[in-house]
């Protein structure tokens, strides 16, 4: 560690987001928000923290594992999937921009959507998947991370948010999910179990009986709990790459 990022510790300090109250999770497609974080919605949404779900482009190419639906025959399931899922993990506010998955929207749609729902909810934090990872591939994720990202620092401003027909909103913390640069940990351990169920048990359309690809995913989720628990010094636990609003601009540091 340089001397720069040592000062930038002490003072700019990451946020604690479990001292936070209010958190919107932000997820591309269905069972993106279980699969990043589905733990941690989970810890939070049972310690009496007020969460919302916001769900943004819907599904209706994915899977293919029921290729006898039409894409808007999908599109619905999913959307059920996700609403039962949520309540498996103690969430009630589910929400839904309806766009088209695989990235066949105006982004400015995405920017709008988004920026109406940060401004009505009032999240203190943002969970929103990691668009900075070089291996992300997907365009839906990287449009709602790159979405997220700009909202995440323009909430508290009244005029940008304005543009958008959006309320200002006190956002404190971005907390990217499915990040290669995890810099907090939520501790999860009971909730593992809890997250598997939420993704397999309810996004039937796109892990049926547990095939070989869910197979991988729950190995990988369950590796990636322990590996992230030595790292904070519990059983399992979830990472994220934090960054409070001094980090979002500035400070180049803060992305290492």
């Amino acid at each position: 560690m340089n001397l720069t990022r040592a000062v930038l510790r002490f003072a700019a300090p990451l946020p604690r987001l479990e001292d936070y109250q209010r958190f919107l999770f932000i997820g591309p497609h269905p069972d993106d928000i279980e699969i990043g974080a589905g733990a941690s919605a989970a810890k939070l949404a049972r310690a009496g923290k007020d969460i919302c779900f916001l769900i943004c482009a819907d599904g209706r190419f994915g899977g293919g594992y029921v290729p006898e639906l039409s894409p808007d025959e999908l599109a619905a399931v999913r959307k059920e999937e996700a609403i039962c899922s949520a309540r498996a993990l103690s969430v009630k506010d589910v929400r839904f921009l309806g766009l088209s998955d695989g990235g066949f929207y105006a982004m400015e749609d995405l920017l709008r959507g988004m920026a109406q729902v940060i401004g009505d909810f009032q999240p203190q934090v943002i969970f929103a998947p990691d668009p900075c990872v070089t291996s992300e591939c997907h365009i839906d994720h990287l449009n709602v991370g790159n979405a997220a990202r700009r909202l995440s620092c323009f909430a508290p401003y009244r005029g940008i948010m304005a543009q958008y027909g959006a309320k200002e909103a006190p956002v404190q913390a971005l907390a990217y999910y499915m990040t290669a640069k995890p810099n907090r940990y939520i501790k999860t351990s009971g909730y593992l179990t809890t997250q598997l169920s939420a993704i397999f048990d309810f996004h039937k359309s796109q892990f049926p009986n547990y095939s070989p690809e869910a197979k991988a995913i729950s190995t990988y989720l369950k590796l990636r709990a322990y590996d992230f628990g030595l790292r904070s010094l519990s059983g399992c636990a979830e990472g994220f790459r934090v960054l409070s609003p001094t980090h979002m601009h500035c400070l180049p540091e803060a992305g290492d």
